[in-house]
């Protein structure tokens, strides 16, 4: 089911199948997770990607968490943007032999995946909160200000370290 698909009639038909698409989403980022960490050679980003991979597995705790609200099993919908921007971070890294510059690649490639994960919680949140979930707006917000943070870590790392490096 897309999501500009028929079998989207109601808010409560896209605001499962977004809860559904950010589900499978940070599944997927945690099975990427330890490739990147593998790849990664300035220590602060390794850490960072290290922290992050905590922080998923608590986030998808939470999704479960709110499905569990809604009366509905942990379900991940296929999706091709986070599938898309995984396939190409992982595509650019094979490519990329200087390990500056392939540091410099894995902080991109992570804050298109942060990118799209504060999208598609700022969405789920507001709808949480015009709907009266209030409990599962309050998951998420948790999960938001993660993702938030992560991406403002990313950048400090890539401007303070990373970035720099490869130029050079």
């Amino acid at each position: 089911m897309g999501l500009f698909t028929k079998d989207i009639k109601t808010m409560d038909d896209l605001y499962l199948h977004v809860l559904q698409d950010i589900y499978y989403a940070e599944n997927q980022i945690k099975k990427a997770l330890p490739d990147m960490i593998g790849k990664a050679t300035n220590r602060d980003l390794t850490a960072a990607f290290k922290t992050h991979l905590e922080e998923t597995e608590k986030q998808i705790g939470r999704l479960e968490e709110a499905f569990q609200l809604l009366g509905k099993e942990p379900e991940g919908t296929s999706c091709p943007a986070i599938d898309g921007i995984i396939d190409e971070a992982n595509e650019v890294a094979g490519e990329i032999d200087n390990k500056k510059v392939l540091d410099a690649a894995l902080v991109a490639a992570a804050q298109a995946v942060e990118h799209y994960e504060i999208t598609r919680y700022g969405s789920l949140i507001a709808w949480s909160e015009e709907m009266g979930r209030d409990a599962i707006a309050k998951l998420l917000t948790t999960n938001l200000k993660e993702e938030k943070a992560a991406d403002k870590k990313l950048t400090s790392i890539g401007e303070r370290k990373v970035n720099l490096k490869a130029a050079g």
